[in-house]
């Protein structure tokens, strides 16, 4: 009778060691098991853009890794619309978002409410590019006045108040930020004209209604070569690699001068960091494929994959960053 009452104490302590090793091993399964389901990855711009393109090229590389990604325009208030999907959505790693410049670190000083936070409301899983705006003017006004530097532009708009403009994509973009940014920087007076997008802008440019105007590297690019537009300088901080006979704004001599465009894909905010590095592996190998890197070279970018660390650096000294550049601008959107 001892031997039994042993026997059934022995096998009830096996029992209890299974328990205790079942319920350490059920987190690592349930990570492994990540993903179970497709993927939503909302690109919370029209279909058709490079925001678009990029993140339905991306959906197919990193279908290996986790199976079917679905892409869903979700446009609207400047990418606020799609944005707030994805922060109301459950935080399991099933919603992304491709989160940009605008978005994360330029809406929130622009608009009096926002239906999310810029910080909490997302998870930074990898920036998949950053590319710079250009100043380009168009060309026969350029010629005809011979301005051939960012100096020679500051000089002709003090020697003629007022009597400039520049076009951009609409109120509050990248493209009227940079040219409010110059007035103030340059001590110069020039008239912003806001377009219903960067390509009507562009258009106004090249039929001379407009004297110049910051535009995206990539998008420009053709017409710099082509000769339609005159390139002065890139906006970032760093010389692009694409065209590294342009200056920068700071080297033209315009001081505290760093404006550039990027993107990268977020998560929903309190989606489990195991959840976030599967995500991360998957994409930053997904973006090392040569024919991403390809893609991405036209658009003028040759920025290497990093961590959700690196992109949540990045929204934080944006988010500081463009809070001075929206204040000095005067740009408010409600």
């Amino acid at each position: 009778m001892l031997f039994g009452i042993k026997t059934l104490t022995s096998a009830a302590s096996a029992l209890a060691a299974c328990l205790a090793l079942s319920s350490v091993a059920a987190p690592a399964l349930a990570q492994e098991s990540f993903p179970s389901k497709p993927i939503q990855f909302i690109v919370p711009y029209s279909a058709g853009g490079p925001l678009d393109g990029m993140a339905r090229l991306l959906a197919e590389k990193v279908k290996d890794d986790l199976g079917t990604v679905v892409v869903e325009n979700k446009p609207g208030a400047g990418g606020n619309i799609g944005a707030s999907v994805a922060a109301k959505a459950k935080p399991d790693g099933y919603t992304l978002v491709m989160g940009a410049v605008a978005i994360n670190a330029i809406n929130p000083w622009l608009y009096e409410k926002l239906p999310f936070d810029p910080v909490t409301s997302f998870e930074p899983v990898v920036l998949v590019a950053s590319v710079p705006n250009v100043l380009i003017l168009n060309a026969d006004f350029a010629n005809n006045n011979k301005i051939n530097t960012v100096q020679d532009l500051a000089d002709y708009a003090q020697t003629n108040p007022g009597l400039l403009n520049f076009g951009s994509g609409g109120n509050g973009s990248a493209g009227h930020l940079a040219g409010e940014l110059l007035n103030v920087r340059a001590d110069i007076n020039t008239v912003h004209v806001p377009y219903a997008g960067a390509a009507p802008a562009k258009m106004a440019l090249l039929a001379g209604q407009t004297n110049f105007m910051f535009d995206n590297l990539a998008s420009a690019s053709t017409l710099i070569k082509e000769g339609k537009v005159k390139a002065l300088a890139v906006t970032t901080a760093d010389r692009s690699s694409i065209y590294p006979d342009l200056p920068t704004m700071q080297e033209a001599g315009i001081d505290k001068f760093d404006i550039g465009t990027w993107f990268g894909v977020f998560a929903t905010g309190g989606t489990p960091s195991a959840t976030i590095d599967i995500l991360n592996a998957a994409y930053a190998k997904a973006l090392n494929d040569p024919a991403v890197r390809k893609n991405l070279l036209t658009m003028g970018s040759d920025t290497k994959p990093g961590t959700p660390e690196d992109l949540a650096a990045l929204v934080k000294n944006d988010l500081a960053k463009y809070k001075e550049i929206v204040e000095v601008s005067g740009a408010k959107l409600f």
